[in-house]
């Protein structure tokens, strides 16, 4: 109901409704008569017409007029005196604005505290019922997402699951299993589901940049034996399998994912957190939850086997459209899988761009799309089958600037003993460096990694004076190297450096990923020397406590990670990648030749 429909009266401004009460001698809040008003105002009479009220309406005998804000002939007014009688000063209502001073005409401020109060209470109300009923919606929502899930056990070949305080391995594996309505026409109908794409996505500990390698289907390599859980419960042990595509890790005599996590394991040297596999399907749901994703064409692509027909230029494509350019490969580059490649990395840097955009995260419905999408299209690692894994997964993703994701691919070169060029085999000069500069957290875009005075710090710990090889007293011991690694140190410190006062200390209390050298502040010079010889970095060096060796001798504690490669080779990893690596970072668009 309208504020006409209610009258006039109730449209009185609440401070205009104070009136004196002469047989109390004070001023009372006075509602307006409960009557029906018309609905239409009359016109307003003026003050010189005799009228009884402001508002046209005849003053009930013996009450005052209902605005004592305004003069009426033969009243009192507030602020004015009526010979014979005395008339006290109106009654200020606590918080409200102060009168207008007496003798002077004008209305008592219009107090909108009152109406902002009603405001506030009705929007408290209504917003806790919101709360309340998306709160409830939100835990139904939430429990129909873990119902989306579908998960496979790692077979522990994971590190058991990602850490917030530590770099991020995460193996996505693209299968060509035709499963879900219209996808018959692709792939091989006869699949189980094959490695069709692999990227192993790096993300840094201090979340300040990401490397996405992809891992060619066709890549020889040797595939380990894989236990593997069952149906039924049981584990049984897939035997592996020498000198075979890497596609084969996944599908081929009962694989599962767990065992192109092992297979990835084995080739670069770094352990999954955890795995996502995804089907046609997916590229599908995603790129259109999304609302479609911009990708570039060199050249008009007309390709039959994938159905992809687009002319050159920028498109915007979602749906089969978006699984038929992730799918082209005879129209691209040199036909193979290496330009398929290309194309899959520009459209997951598209997909990135996309969803790092404000269009999709400030827009409910595309969010609420996006969360049924990757539900229903993902089967995960049994270390992740939870939505609030995936979120918490997904917030640590989100940290990212998409400026500092960078695509590369596994270095590889033709197989030489095919005269008909179908595999490949890995790049030996180029692969393993590529490797390592995962391993050891190194970006490969440009992005600040320490501030400065911290940065300085470390560098200061190998400045200074070195004590000669001879002094160095050292214990050796073995945290997370191979076996035998310690033993191997010592002999190549006595033998070809002259550090002969070192001994074997066994087996570290832990396994550390990567070297460390402890010293007490009076061996820093002998820390220094050491630091020399091995090769390693300030950040290597920690400054702390001596031990004790053998002769009762204060000792520095040299600890073997697994970031140890054979006595001689040095621990300092490289800055930056090598400016030969093909790559691409997710904030450029590509146009595919």
């Amino acid at each position: 109901m309208d504020a006409q429909s209610r009258g006039r009266a109730e449209n009185i401004d609440p401070a205009d409704q104070w009136v004196f009460n002469p047989d109390t001698g004070e001023y009372e809040l006075r509602l307006a008569p409960s009557a029906p008003q018309s609905p239409v105002p009359g016109p307003r009479r003026s003050r010189s017409s005799g009228a009884g009220t402001a508002r046209g309406r005849k003053a009930a005998p013996g009450r005052a007029p209902e605005r004592p804000g305004r003069e009426t002939p033969g009243r009192e007014t507030p602020g004015r005196e009526t010979p014979g009688r005395e008339v006290p000063p109106p009654r200020r209502r606590r918080g409200a604005p102060e009168e207008p001073p007496p003798g002077r005409r004008g209305r008592r401020p219009v107090k909108k505290k009152s109406k902002a109060k009603k405001a506030l209470l009705w929007t408290g109300g209504t917003m806790a019922f919101v709360v309340l009923a998306t709160a409830a919606a939100g835990y139904l929502y939430l429990d129909h997402l873990n119902d989306n899930i579908d998960s496979v056990s790692d077979d522990g070949a994971s590190t058991g699951g990602f850490r917030k305080d530590e770099a991020i391995n995460i193996l996505v594996i693209g299968t060509d299993k035709r499963t879900g309505a219209g996808n018959g026409s692709y792939g091989d109908k006869n699949s189980a589901g094959h490695a069709d794409t692999t990227i192993l996505l790096h993300v840094a500990k201090d979340r300040t940049n990401a490397t996405a390698l992809s891992i060619p289907r066709d890549l020889i390599v040797d595939i380990p034996d894989c236990p593997t859980r069952q149906e039924d419960g049981t584990e049984k042990i897939i035997p592996g399998s020498a000198g075979v595509r890497f596609n084969e890790s996944l599908g081929q005599s009962g694989r599962t994912p767990s065992c192109t996590m092992r297979t990835v394991t084995e080739l670069t040297g770094i352990k999954p957190d955890n795995f996502m596999v995804a089907d046609f399907n997916a590229v599908k749901t995603l790129s259109s939850a999304v609302g479609g994703v911009e990708v570039c064409l060199a050249k008009d692509i007309d390709d039959e086997k994938s159905h992809l027909k687009l002319p050159a230029g920028t498109h915007t494509i979602e749906g089969e459209q978006a699984l038929a350019f992730v799918r082209t490969r005879y129209s691209v580059g040199s036909g193979g899988d290496l330009s398929r490649i290309g194309l899959q990395q520009q459209f997951l840097s598209a997909l990135m761009r996309k969803l790092k955009s404000n269009d999709t995260l400030t827009s409910p419905s595309k969010m609420i799309k996006l969360a049924e999408a990757a539900t229903e299209a993902l089967t995960v690692d049994s270390q992740l089958d939870s939505i609030n894994k995936l979120k918490d997964l997904g917030l640590e993703l989100g940290k990212l600037n998409v400026k500092n994701l960078t695509f590369t691919t596994v270095p590889v070169k033709d197989n030489p003993a095919e005269t008909v060029k179908a595999t490949v085999v890995l790049d030996e000069s180029k692969a393993p460096e590529v490797f390592d500069l995962i391993r050891n957290d190194v970006s490969f875009t440009e992005v600040k990694r320490q501030k400065k005075k911290e940065k300085a710090a470390v560098a200061a710990r190998l400045k200074g004076e070195k004590a000669p090889a001879s002094e160095v007293r050292v214990q050796v011991l073995n945290g997370g190297a191979p076996g035998g690694s310690a033993q191997q140190m010592l002999n190549w410190l006595q033998v070809e450096q002259g550090v002969t006062k070192s001994e074997n200390a066994g087996n570290a209390p832990e396994d550390l990923k990567r070297t460390t050298l402890e010293y007490a502040p009076d061996q820093a010079d002998q820390a220094r020397r050491l630091a020399d010889l091995l090769g390693l970095s300030g950040a290597a060096m920690k400054p702390g406590e001596s031990v004790t060796n053998s002769q009762g001798l204060p000792a520095m504690t040299l600890t073997l990670g697994a970031d140890f490669k054979g006595a001689g080779t040095s621990f300092t990893p490289p800055d930056k990648a090598p400016d030969d690596i093909e790559k691409s970072t997710a904030d450029k668009v590509e146009c595919a030749k």
